[in-house]
């Protein structure tokens, strides 16, 4: 496994559907080192915590082998790292090959698998398309979520 970028973002406010939404689904690299807390990572909150976040989501990452599809799938697109809403791009962690408690350490930090990602309208958002989330959810290329081990105040370097 390797992790090629951390990502963090803030919630803000864009327009959707005729109407103001707030999401933290923006996402951009960072090139330091983080703390990683029991809901989430250094930098990074999530809008809504009726449906994200919690011990159970503290961090969400996705593989960067799934990005190549995206770029043939939707090629007027740009696809940076931090595209899919993730705190951690991958490499070599797919959703095939992780299991629901599987324990991974990178660097000092321990975190657990928690569940696939189930995303929200706020995808369609991010992209400007009404299809994207039908499009990720049949793609089967979710991502998976993280829960913090017990290594509780550790920093995550990439």
């Amino acid at each position: 496994m390797k992790l090629l970028s951390v990502n963090t973002g803030l919630p803000r406010e864009i327009f959707h559907e005729g109407q103001m939404i707030r999401t933290a689904i923006f996402k951009t690299p960072i090139a330091c080192r983080i703390r990683v807390n029991a809901l989430n990572i250094e930098g990074d909150r999530q809008a809504d915590l009726t449906v994200h976040g919690g011990a159970s989501k503290a961090v969400y990452a996705y593989p960067a082998e799934h990005y190549e599809f995206w770029r043939r799938e939707l090629p007027q697109i740009e696809f940076p790292w931090g595209s899919f809403g993730e705190n951690l791009t991958t490499e070599g962690l797919l959703e095939n090959t992780l299991h629901i408690g599987d324990h991974l350490c990178i660097g000092t930090v321990e975190l657990i698998v928690t569940e696939p990602r189930l995303p929200c309208y706020k995808l369609n958002a991010k992209f400007k398309r009404s299809d994207m989330v039908k499009r990720f959810l049949r793609s089967r290329r979710t991502g998976f979520y993280f829960s913090l081990g017990a290594r509780r105040r550790s920093r995550l370097r990439r």
